[in-house]
């Protein structure tokens, strides 16, 4: 009765290790943005901690992270750099 058990009990643990086998071979997904996005985004982050960045349309200096970050990213779309869509 036991061994009855016992090999129940194998026969369970061998099936959760294939199905663990299964989720690891996905699919690798390619970047979503280019290193030359990331460098735009750097150098404005830069020139924003330097305190030398404007906004575009009114001139003002810019002190939030992510306006420097979509600055950055919209001026590498501009360049024609590898960046997303904006979102709407």
């Amino acid at each position: 009765m036991a061994t009855k058990k016992v090999a129940k009990v194998a026969k369970k643990s061998a099936s959760k290790k294939s199905s663990a086998k299964k989720s690891s071979s996905k699919k690798k997904s390619t970047r979503k943005y280019s290193p030359a996005a990331g460098k735009s985004v750097e150098r404005e982050m830069k020139a924003m901690k330097q305190g030398k960045l404007e906004s575009g349309r009114s001139g003002r200096k810019v002190t939030s992270r992510k306006q420097a970050i979509a600055i950055g990213l919209s001026e590498a779309r501009k360049a024609g750099a590898k960046v997303p869509k904006k979102k709407e």
